[in-house]
């Protein structure tokens, strides 16, 4: 059961169970971040892969993650064992690491990511509805933020982890790819030890399949916020393209993965004090001002010449990062009933990873035919058009 939060709730006020589920996703994040960091220049220099076919293979993974995520919600919800399948799905990103560095083909790499999102898809609704049956109603929002910047410090530890080990290695990606597999595997570890299932998780039913009246029960709120979720997602591709954006710059492979860790330092540090925010003057606001900095964002990556410009874009960049994704896991937990969180959750990934997909492959396909300023431009314009439809909504979710 949720543990009351103080008066004014701070994050020493956040659950044990969050706080060990957060250390979890950061390991498994330097795990995926040193790969992800590393991959579209392997994809394009050492397998000739072209800029579409980047996109493509990103959205697929993607959308891969948020179809399974629906799957493994729903089972979660029916079976009352979110641990379980956390533990399958983080077993999964450990497994498919060493695929990598082994790959010859672009077949390979898809087949590789396609494990890795599974796994990533099975673990994430089960997760998400973990961090809301432990935490109380106004502490979501830092609860969520707290996640996601423990998330973010792995997601910044990878890439930097790259640059060094790119500079030990003299530019052989496959050998530093090699070492994503330790981290991966103190994930495992941790989740399978340091993490309790939480008390009073209650089967919702015993039918397992997603009936179309379980999707009436989630409630018109709730695919309010589902909405939200697809506008932001259509307006953001796949981080892919800031990484070949660090090396149209004019950075070296040792480099280039310096381009996420600036993105993810933004987005650690931002996190944790968006989401207490959040808990305090609602998430509306704040979703709003996450579109208008990536608007920003993506106006200083389109026209910014030189390394400043391409640093200042992923710092930004970072920040739309902090003001959106954990904000919308807390609205999803806000709409949502506690005994189909599992099932909202997946269902709010499945919508948004399929417009994930869809947003990459456009990206890929104009970066190809047109260039990086025309990719990064069509998101800006796309991004101004969802802040001012946010502005002018309803504000009726709740605070927190």
């Amino acid at each position: 059961m949720p543990r009351p939060a103080s008066q004014h709730p701070s994050v020493r006020d956040v659950p044990r169970t969050v706080w060990a589920l957060g250390f979890v996703s950061l390991f498994m994040d330097v795990s995926s971040e040193l790969i992800h960091a590393l991959l579209p220049l392997f994809l394009v220099d050492t397998l000739g892969v072209s800029m579409a076919a980047v996109g493509l293979i990103e959205g697929v993974a993607e959308a891969t993650a948020s179809i399974t995520k629906v799957f493994s919600g729903v089972l979660s919800d029916r079976i009352g064992k979110r641990k379980l399948l956390a533990v399958i799905g983080y077993g999964l990103g450990a497994a498919s690491k060493p695929v990598f560095p082994l790959a010859g083909s672009a077949a390979a790499v898809l087949a590789a990511r396609f494990v890795d999102r599974v796994g990533k898809g099975i673990r994430g609704a089960p997760r998400d509805a973990m961090v809301a049956d432990v935490t109380a109603p106004e502490l979501r929002g830092t609860a969520y933020g707290l996640r996601q910047a423990l998330d973010s410090v792995g997601a910044f530890a990878g890439p930097l982890l790259a640059v060094v080990l790119m500079a030990a290695y003299a530019d052989r990606i496959r050998a530093v790819l090699w070492w994503a597999v330790v981290p991966a595997a103190i994930s495992v570890l941790l989740i399978v030890f340091a993490v309790r299932e939480p008390a009073g998780t209650a089967p919702a039913r015993r039918q397992v399949p997603l009936r179309r009246r379980d999707l009436k029960a989630l409630g018109r709120d709730y695919w309010m916020v589902v909405g939200i979720g697809v506008l932001f997602t259509m307006a953001r591709f796949s981080e892919a393209f800031l990484v070949l954006k660090g090396q149209a710059s004019g950075l070296s492979l040792t480099l280039v993965p310096l381009v996420m860790v600036c993105m993810n330092a933004v987005y650690a540090t931002a996190a944790t004090p968006v989401g207490a925010l959040s808990d305090r003057i609602g998430r509306r606001g704040l979703l709003a001002a996450g579109m208008v900095v990536l608007a920003l964002a993506d106006v200083v990556l389109a026209t910014g010449p030189g390394l400043v410009w391409l640093f200042a874009g992923a710092s930004l960049w970072g920040l739309h990062m902090a003001l959106s994704q954990g904000l919308l896991s807390a609205l999803v937990a806000d709409a949502a009933a506690p005994n189909v969180r599992g099932t909202a959750f997946g269902v709010f990934n499945l919508v948004t990873g399929v417009m994930l997909l869809l947003a990459s492959v456009v990206a890929g396909a104009l970066w190809q035919a047109v260039g990086p300023a025309t990719t990064f431009g069509a998101g800006a314009a796309f991004a101004v058009v969802v802040a001012l439809l946010l502005l002018a909504a309803p504000r009726n979710e709740p605070a927190g």
